[in-house]
């Protein structure tokens, strides 16, 4: 089992990375070659992979080294269905874990969106990151590897 950091100005990183140390899973942080992911280069079992392009090219990079059982750190719907696709788990920066039940309604609503902005109209971003939406990732990122590990276990 591996976990995927989506690092483009992710939040969480490091959180990620400490949590995925404990469990012993492997890391890898994919970002677009602007990010600084320097401070994490020293660190056992942290793998980084720099891409070149535009904001969607980490994505692009990432899902095919997924695997079933993986778990995927974004905040981006796309990639989360990419990833549920792949048989890995999704979770986003302040804890919301993706479901293959609901991803196909969250990708219509992220279109509706787009298509509402392309067409002049306003949307409200996101709301600021507090430490509650830290703790709420901590608190999902943990339950995601240990339902990994007993899933992993039962094969």
């Amino acid at each position: 089992m591996k976990l995927f950091v989506d690092a483009d100005a992710c939040p969480v990183t490091r959180d990620a990375v400490t949590i995925a140390r404990r469990h012993r899973a492997a890391v890898v942080l994919v970002a677009n070659e602007s990010q600084s992911l320097d401070r994490y280069a020293d660190r056992d079992g942290v793998e980084i992979v720099k891409v070149k392009g535009g904001p969607d090219a980490a994505d692009y990079a990432m899902v095919p080294l997924l695997k079933p059982g993986d778990i995927v750190v974004t905040q981006d719907t796309g990639l989360a269905s990419m990833a549920l696709a792949r048989g890995a788990k999704a979770i986003g920066p302040r804890g919301k874990v993706f479901m293959t039940a609901t991803i196909g309604f969250e990708l219509d609503v992220r279109h509706a969106e787009q298509q509402h902005r392309r067409a002049g109209g306003r949307t409200s971003g996101p709301a600021p990151f507090t430490p509650e939406d830290r703790e709420r990732f901590r608190e999902a990122l943990e339950r995601l590897f240990e339902e990994s590990r007993r899933e992993a276990q039962g094969r």
